[in-house]
């Protein structure tokens, strides 16, 4: 009888930023390995999946030797008080966002009749699950199964490491100063109030946010390692700060992004992807593409703030002011202002009169609402830089095209993302931050010129840039010599030790 395949069972949180990730993560893992692979996830979000899945152009990982198996956990948002068919942070008003992620613990039964079920059909349980961080309890899943436990943080490594503590010890609340430290950084690091989302800063220990993240990132910090959506030459101290925070092994397998994205020779005109989302962009690749090779190389902006965030009315105006003062031409994926339907209906008096209308005629502005072809752009020869909310998976989209970033924080760990783009990598400049952040058109102006520039320090941050997009792609190679990027030799050491492990139990 032939041996049985092994299987990893993966729970991603309810959000695209944390399930594109996931799947990147099961796709590399199927790459190194001869495992089978689960991602189970509420009926919606497996519908997203199986979307993304059947876009893909690379059809060796969905053929009956390499199956990743989409398993739908029952889940009814009205029993948790959100409006019907919410399942994904997408679609949920931030004032009931926190009502979605306690909602998640409601997945831990039906998680736990899937292994039942899998363990009477198979007769032994799964190798292994990953699960997201934010979903700790899956940790105590896994253990009265006797599955080894593994997290996943879609982050990067200090970021995930300023989040978690920063959540888990609310140093703020024990000051009365703006700045303050945070348990595992250095004293000689400092944060401020302002980086802080306002949920954060209200908290107390006994609110509902704290009340949901202490507990799972707890529980995350008992499992047998960590998972990081970044590559170890990046940013060694992030990696170094995340390693002595939660004392357990961590291995940098990203960049987890499409193959082709990782090329050296995707510059030329021309080149698309798979659409990751199984979302339609507001406007096609190919016209974007034409767009974009009527301008010089190293020319264009591009912003865009995330696949659910958005800016307050007068930051728009602020912004769209500046950009026509920098004479820089840009791609803005625009939608409705914050306090609006964000998917509704955009209405030209957010933006300057005539605004629309005069960078379109000049051939000076895109404007694309909704969604925007974002990886095609950012491999286009003629991206000189991302105004970006930094969080991570645009980084490393951005960075690893060697496209330096004007960061724009808005939630979650992007102010901590932009500290560390700013301060240790030298690729970014912070223009504003969060919706509180006061911004002039004069002050954006003056940005955009900066990092658009073809001297001083827009040409620093583009050298840097470039060279981190190189480590970046380095990682995931094979050299002609044989030598394994890190990347490559941290799969290496995360299956080696879940195997020795199995051994142990």
């Amino acid at each position: 009888m032939a041996e049985q395949r092994e299987h990893i069972v993966m729970l991603p949180l309810m959000a695209q930023g944390h399930v594109i990730p996931f799947l990147a993560l099961a796709r590399n893992i199927q790459q190194h390995t001869d495992f089978s692979i689960s991602i189970c996830s509420t009926p919606l979000n497996i519908h997203y999946l199986r979307s993304a899945l059947n876009s893909s152009n690379n059809s060796d990982l969905n053929n009956s030797n390499n199956i990743i198996n989409l398993i739908e956990l029952p889940f009814n948002s009205i029993d948790h008080g959100l409006p019907p068919n919410t399942e994904n942070t997408d679609v949920v008003p931030l004032t009931q966002l926190i009502k979605l992620f306690h909602s998640t613990t409601s997945l831990e039964n039906p998680l736990r009749d899937f292994i039942s079920k899998f363990i009477s059909q198979h007769g032994r349980p799964p190798l292994c699950i990953i699960s997201d961080v934010f979903l700790g309890w899956a940790v105590d899943v896994a253990e009265s199964f006797g599955i080894i436990p593994v997290t996943f943080s879609t982050g990067g490594a200090y970021g995930t490491a300023a989040y978690v503590s920063i959540w888990q010890n609310l140093p703020h609340t024990e000051t009365d100063s703006d700045e303050f430290n945070a348990p595992g950084f250095p004293d000689s690091c400092f944060f401020h109030k302002t980086q802080l989302h306002k949920f954060v800063r209200e908290a107390d220990g006994a609110d509902e946010w704290s009340k949901f993240f202490q507990p799972q990132i707890s529980h995350s910090m008992r499992s047998s390692g960590w998972i990081c959506n970044t590559a170890k030459e990046i940013e060694p101290s992030g990696l170094e700060l995340l390693q002595n925070y939660i004392k357990l092994p961590v291995w940098c397998l990203g960049p987890l992004l499409p193959p082709k994205m990782l090329k050296d020779d995707i510059s030329s005109n021309g080149f698309s992807f798979e659409q990751r989302t199984g979302k339609v962009p507001g406007i096609s690749p190919e016209k974007c593409i034409e767009w974009l090779d009527s301008h010089a190389e190293h020319s264009v902006l591009f912003i865009s703030f995330g696949s659910q965030n958005t800016i307050t009315a007068t930051q728009m105006m602020e912004l769209a002011l500046g950009l026509e003062a920098s004479g820089k031409p840009f791609i803005w994926a625009i939608r409705p202002p914050f306090g609006f339907d964000i998917k509704g209906e955009f209405k030209p008096e957010w933006l300057p009169e005539g605004f629309e209308e005069r960078v379109t005629a000049t051939g000076k502005g895109l404007l694309v609402h909704k969604w925007a072809p974002q990886l095609e752009i950012l491999c286009h020869r003629s991206t000189g830089a991302f105004l970006s909310h930094c969080g991570w998976n645009s980084v490393m989209e951005s960075l690893s095209r060697g496209v330096p970033i004007i960061g724009w924080p808005l939630a979650a760990e992007q102010s901590y993302n932009s500290k560390m783009l700013e301060e240790e990598m030298g690729v970014c400049v912070e223009l504003t931050r969060t919706l509180e952040g006061n911004l002039e058109a004069e002050q954006a102006k003056c940005v955009i010129q900066l990092v658009l520039g073809k001297s001083g320090k827009g040409m620093d941050m583009k050298r840097k840039a470039v060279l981190v997009g190189k480590q970046i792609r380095e990682a995931v190679r094979v050299t002609n010599d044989g030598d394994k990027g890190s990347s490559l030799k941290a799969m290496d050491s995360f299956v080696e030790f879940i195997m020795s492990k199995r051994k142990e139990m």
